[in-house]
């Protein structure tokens, strides 16, 4: 590609001056990484205008791209070359000001383009909606000399039948104007060219600024807001024509029917079933291969010690223990969320998530919270630390803390093993063999919708007590159905969530499974300690419907709720090991005929699954994304306290009624 002849207001110097002698310098500060590098390059743009995949496309780093605004919340750097000189990129997030900063996503922001001093500053704005972008643009200016602004999403304006006259925009705001579609990469090097030699003084600019004052009065930021208002839209309105559109607007027709008050829930339920379904069903056969696997490595890796003359405690300390607990996690684990989270990634790409978000504000709303909880609530269907981190895109702090907070009562993949378990020997022996899957199937469902009606319920009380307060206004622009791309979906939903959250629970269950193994094989007057600390919790775990072995599991599986049913059948046997069986029915010989589970016991235990606190890893994820003890103990307390007295009613209830 070529790039055209800039404007007579912009001047090439006959010879490139080097924008930045000092790149490590200015950014060390920051906590970022410059060193070798020539030039810094910050992306700046309203949320939701593809700078993410600018981002990937500039350098190749494969940051996760959502199609739903906010979903960049911190910076992402990364670094590309061009004729030998290397640049510095740096993602910001997506804000709507930077001159006003009033929350955290437009103060860091702000604080990059103002201490970082950029060689160049790419502002991105959506093609689509070029009025409402120019306020960003207007304030981007006001801070530097050095900006070039990409006309991104060229490609859904020319099928809008809207065409933006760039040289024109660019005369008239004094820099480059550069259009493209960074999905595809067309304009992208043109891009490029223009971006170096801003950045290296051979294309000056000058800018246009209407006088706006960082940081001043109420009064005088609503005037320079009026002001920003009347400038963006007669600007727009001299360069944008409409013509006709290129496609039938087919998107409004399939909101429509997606967002209407009498099919938006239904088809939000079904899409949750189907993706539980595909989840379900796919990761059994992969679960099999790699837990044959892992456990095959396991007896080698044993027989390799008794080779060696390793005392049987080491053998079994490592290998039956903390190495097998890691192997339980990996091969539950693992298979569920490499598929779980490219189907939630689709759903993200394809712009559906913010439909779903729309659809249960108002439900959110009477709550006393919004429906970007909703967002960060679909997450934890993955995993409640993802989940957790996730709340990162709400911006009152207070709406984001009832989010944490209740995140948990989503279940996680970690959960779904009990819960499928219970659903097959209990829910679906009632039920003829043609419906008995159909019947696991929708217990599942079930206990989701009582984790969704769990976070309502929490949340309405956090908000009227504890957290009291009015919720934040809740805007969200529903983005354009996009086609997801599927290469990139598949690498950042595996290495930046499952590898990412995976990595965590390895960590977190390698202890456990050596805290198991110890309980199991360690003794006390010819019985084993696992055995007395059940007995000990009988009382309280019959109280709920429950029993203590059942409770010792969940205690000891804190680090992750994958080891549950193993411990519990490790206790149950007096194996030496976290334990498995080799069919339904001689799990449910175990659990019915030996120690006399009934129905209620079953109805009990997905209650508690379903409400009981989270897993070590969200724990500490609550505690780094809100940097308090306390908050962090009252996310693991609360939903246990709330998981016991829930069992507690409805074993006392059954009871009373039999």
């Amino acid at each position: 590609m070529t790039v055209q002849r800039p404007p007579a207001l912009f001047s090439r110097r006959k010879r490139l001056e080097p924008g930045c002698t000092g790149c490590q310098v200015r950014l060390a500060p920051l906590g970022i990484d410059a060193a070798g590098c020539d030039f810094v390059i910050a992306l700046a743009g309203n949320p939701n205008t593809g700078k993410s995949t600018l981002f990937n496309s500039l350098t190749g780093l494969k940051q996760h791209v959502g199609n739903w605004p906010g979903k960049t919340v911190a910076r992402a750097s990364g670094a590309f070359e061009l004729r030998g000189k290397r640049y510095k990129v740096v993602d910001l997030p997506g804000t709507y000001s930077v001159l006003w900063a009033a929350r955290a996503e437009e103060e860091i922001a702000r604080s990059f383009l103002l201490q970082a001093r950029p060689d160049c500053t790419v502002i991105v704005v959506d093609s689509t909606l070029l009025e409402r972008n120019l306020s960003l643009v207007f304030q981007v200016l006001e801070l530097t000399d050095r900006a070039v602004v990409c006309l991104n999403l060229v490609d859904e304006a020319r099928r809008k039948g809207l065409v933006i006259d760039h040289q024109v925009l660019a005369d008239e705001l004094g820099v480059p104007v550069v259009p493209t579609v960074a999905r595809t990469g067309e304009g992208i090097q043109d891009l490029l060219e223009v971006v170096a030699a801003v950045a290296a003084g051979g294309l000056e600019t000058h800018p246009r600024r209407l006088g706006l004052l960082p940081g001043t009065s109420a009064e005088k930021r609503r005037e320079a807001a009026q002001l920003i208002y009347r400038e963006a839209q007669a600007l727009a309105a001299r360069v944008v024509r409409t013509g006709v559109p290129a496609a039938d607007d087919w998107g409004e027709r399939i909101d429509r029917v997606v967002t209407s008050k009498i099919w938006g829930f239904p088809i939000m339920l079904a899409g949750l079933a189907a993706i539980f379904w595909l989840t379900i069903v796919g990761a059994n056969y992969p679960s099999q291969l790699l837990a044959a696997f892992l456990f095959g490595v396991e007896r080698l890796g044993s027989s390799l010690f008794q080779a060696l003359g390793a005392p049987g405690w080491l053998t079994g300390f490592v290998w039956h223990g903390t190495y097998r607990g890691l192997a339980w996690v990996v091969s539950v684990m693992l298979p569920p969320m490499a598929i779980f989270f490219p189907l939630f990634t689709i759903l993200e790409n394809l712009g559906f998530l913010p439909r779903v978000a729309f659809n249960l504000d108002r439900l959110f709303q009477r709550v006393g919270t919004q429906g970007k909880q909703a967002l960060t609530m679909a997450m934890g269907f993955g995993c409640n630390a993802a989940g957790v981190v996730s709340c990162r895109i709400i911006d009152s702090p207070r709406d984001k803390l009832i989010a944490i907070l209740t995140n948990t009562f989503v279940p996680c993949n970690g959960r779904y093993p009990t819960l499928i378990m219970l659903g097959t020997i209990f829910v679906a022996a009632s039920f003829p063999p043609a419906y008995a899957s159909l019947a696991a199937a929708a217990s599942v469902v079930a206990a989701v919708l009582v984790g969704i009606a769990a976070t309502l319920l929490v949340s309405w009380g956090l908000s009227r007590t504890v957290l009291r307060g009015e919720p934040s206004s809740f805007v969200l622009e529903l983005p354009p159905y996009r086609r997801p791309n599927v290469k990139q979906i598949l690498y950042t939903s595996f290495v930046d969530r499952t590898l990412l959250v995976l990595e965590r629970a390895v960590l977190m269950a390698a202890p456990a499974g050596a805290l198991i193994w110890l309980l199991s094989n360690l003794s006390w007057e010819g019985r084993s300690l696992a055995l007395w600390a059940s007995e000990l919790l009988d009382p309280l775990g019959r109280a709920v419907g429950l029993d203590g072995a059942i409770l010792l599991a969940y205690g000891v599986a804190i680090p992750a709720n994958e080891i549950v049913v193993p411990t519990m059948l490790m206790i149950y046997t007096g194996a030496g090991m976290l334990a498995d069986v080799s069919s339904l029915a001689q799990l449910r010989a175990v659990l019915v005929d030996q120690h006399g589970w009934t129905l209620l016991t079953a109805l009990c235990l997905m209650l508690f699954s379903v409400l009981h606190n989270p897993c070590s890893t969200t724990i500490w994820t609550i505690y780094k994304e809100t940097g308090s003890k306390r908050w962090a103990a009252v996310g693991a307390l609360l939903p246990l306290s709330l998981a016991l007295a829930a069992t507690f009613l409805v074993a006392q209830a059954a009871r009373l009624l039999t």
